[in-house]
């Protein structure tokens, strides 16, 4: 009885090596396939958007508003979510602190560069569900609507506390409405 345990416990060997080692072969290149077409495809993206020019990295004298700590969603083309902007780190989505004043907005970022949106550049405030292909629920992400070089650009952000980010949208819509009127 003991023998027969003992028998059962062992594994049964590979006989097909060849045939495993080329299938692992196979997979690992199919990966690297992959990842090399996303990496051309970022690539093909920052070409196209070369004529972005770089956002200032500050201008911020005084925060009177934060700072806020949240996560920067992304950026992209205004009116259209899912056309990201990959130029000068405008897509890495990062935890970020927003600090917001008379100046302007920044997003104190770590890991890519901060990005500062000029009070003059600003040309709206909203909550809304996603940006640059994240999706969250109802006015779940906090939207800033600039102007970046003559293109309109929307920059998301999403705060960890949900009414830090409706005190932030009230805030910074404020400081919009503020520099449209005359």
């Amino acid at each position: 009885m003991i023998g027969a345990l003992a028998t059962s416990a062992e594994s049964a060997t590979v006989t097909q090596w060849p045939l495993r080692i080329a299938l692992v072969m196979l997979m690992v290149a199919l990966i690297a396939v992959v990842l090399l077409g996303m990496r051309r495809g970022w690539k093909a993206r920052a070409a196209r958007q070369s004529d972005v020019p770089a956002p200032p990295a500050d201008g911020l004298e005084q925060a009177t508003l934060g700072p806020v700590p949240g996560v920067y969603v992304g950026s992209s083309s205004a009116g259209d979510w899912l056309d990201r902007i990959v130029v000068h780190d405008l897509g890495v989505r990062s935890r970020a602190d927003l600090l917001a004043g008379p100046a302007g907005g920044l997003f104190e970022r770590t890991g890519a560069r901060d990005v500062f949106v000029a009070r003059s550049a600003l040309r709206g405030v909203r909550a809304d569900r996603g940006i640059a292909g994240k999706a969250y629920e109802r006015d779940g992400v906090l939207i800033l609507t600039w102007e970046l070089g003559g293109r309109l650009v929307d920059t998301g952000f999403r705060a960890d506390v949900a009414a830090e980010q409706a005190e932030t949208l009230t805030a910074l819509q404020t400081l919009a409405a503020d520099e449209r009127t005359p």
